[in-house]
């Protein structure tokens, strides 16, 4: 079976079971169906992974798998089906990001959560660096993506009681990262960083924002686009501003 095969058949798959088990509300939409771009979104649960793969309608998908499943015969067999990328999380493995990147240049697709790992506090952690160098060195589009609704403690919880989740995902607009600077590329990296998560924390409730609560890069957008959130226009950021016909 190929790779195209295999993410379809996934992709089938997935499809099935979200409609069962869930209620989702899509809200926007990832346009950007040819040639690369990298999707960047929060991680509370382990269902991201099957609703991103059906967001991005694409089968040219780079999907990146932590070492820590490497000793699982299954995941082994999913990583040599679907060409996925081995990648130690809390090192700079620059060797796994250089393969990533060739990859994106050859015009693939990423769905990456740059905190690189589960948020045990089901808001956002601290992003690493990985996302930024990526998109800055490939140059191109980001589109962020908030997810509500995927907590596995909110699904593990429900689906005992045989309740449908209901999950909401908002895609954000997409977005480039400034060519990386020669010098200060330490610095450069944090704050482009701060800038992919507080993308991503625009598009989540306040109480998932987490360690981005308070950025002022966050602020800064809020005011500027308008946020859904009641408790965002209680502060006094307004609504959104109706979507042009």
């Amino acid at each position: 079976m190929s790779k195209h095969t295999f993410l379809r058949l996934v992709r089938a798959v997935a499809r099935f079971v979200l409609r069962l088990i869930a209620r989702i509300e899509i809200i926007g939409s990832i346009n950007h169906q040819a040639g690369g771009f990298i999707i960047t979104g929060n991680h509370v649960g382990r269902l991201e992974a099957f609703l991103v793969i059906l967001l991005a309608e694409r089968d040219d998908v780079v999907l990146i798998l932590a070492e820590k499943y490497k000793k699982y015969a299954f995941w082994r067999y999913v990583a040599r089906k679907v060409d996925g990328i081995w990648i130690n999380r809390f090192d700079a493995d620059f060797a796994a990001l250089r393969v990533v990147l060739k990859r994106l240049q050859n015009g693939e697709v990423l769905a990456v959560a740059p905190e690189g790992t589960r948020s045990p506090t089901e808001a956002l952690l601290p992003g690493r660096p990985g996302a930024a160098y990526l998109a800055a060195k490939s140059g191109l589009p980001i589109i962020p993506i908030g997810v509500t609704g995927t907590e596995d403690r909110v699904v593990k919880h429900r689906l005992k009681r045989l309740q449908r989740l209901d999950i909401t995902a908002r895609v954000g607009t997409p977005y480039h990262l400034p060519p990386m600077p020669k010098a200060g590329r330490d610095a450069w990296l944090a704050a482009q960083t701060d800038e992919i998560m507080c993308q991503i924390a625009a598009l989540l409730p306040p109480d998932h924002r987490g360690v981005y609560a308070d950025h002022p890069r966050l602020h800064a957008l809020l005011l500027e686009r308008g946020s859904p959130f009641a408790e965002d226009q209680a502060h006094g950021i307004a609504a959104p501003a109706p979507a042009s016909v």
